[in-house]
Formats: structure tokens, sequence, C-alpha cells
């Protein structure tokens, strides 16, 4: 019962604060915890958008925006997305298209900063 709560208040703490536990650790070592600047972890990240009634379940959770909320895009996501993004653009006839390794720049206004 003592590492099942100490487990929980670890994870209630990194919520509240938005600091994990290694990041909290390294921090208190080199005295720096009042310098932070990070902000409490929304539930909906935690959770996604489904019910409340779902949190205590093993489901997968649905996000409003998964890149977003994971730190990373899929590649099959952007090749749609290029995809997507080359449909709508008109078709010039005297420009060639090469494949590039850049992001069309329909993709910038998505990625985050």
């Amino acid at each position: 019962f003592l590492f099942t709560s100490s487990m929980l208040m670890n994870v209630c703490y990194g919520i509240m604060t938005g600091i994990g536990t290694i990041d909290r650790l390294k921090k208190k070592a080199t005295n720096t915890m009042n310098q932070s600047e990070e902000e409490p972890i929304p539930l909906i990240d935690i959770f996604g958008i489904g019910p409340w009634y779902t949190w205590p379940l093993p489901v997968d959770p649905i996000f409003q925006d998964y890149d977003r909320v994971m730190g990373y895009t899929m590649p099959q996501r952007l090749d749609r997305e290029r995809q997507f993004c080359e449909a709508k653009r008109p078709v010039v006839p005297e420009l060639k298209q090469t494949p590039s390794t850049e992001l069309p720049r329909c993709l910038n206004d998505l990625l985050p900063a």
C-alpha cells in the first residue's frame, strides 16, 4: 500500500506542477526548483476528450490534437497533408514538381512552433 500511494502522489505532483520525477530530482540537486517555468498538465492531455467516467478504465483516450499531445507527428499524416495541399494547389504547367525533403508551405501552419 505504501509503494502504491507513493507512486500515485508522484503522478499527482507531476500533473499539478508539470515537472516529472527525474526533472524534479535534477532541479533539487542543482537547487533550481524556484526557476522552473513548467505549467500544470491539462487533464484533457491525459484522459482525452472522452467522458469522465472512462478515466479509471484502461481505454485508449481520444485527443483533439494527437500530434500536439504526443509531441510528434507520423510520416503517414504528413504525407496525407502534403497530398491534400497539392490537390488544393493550382496546377502550373511550367513548374516541374521534384521530390523534396522539405515540408510543403501549407503544413507550416499546422506544425507547432
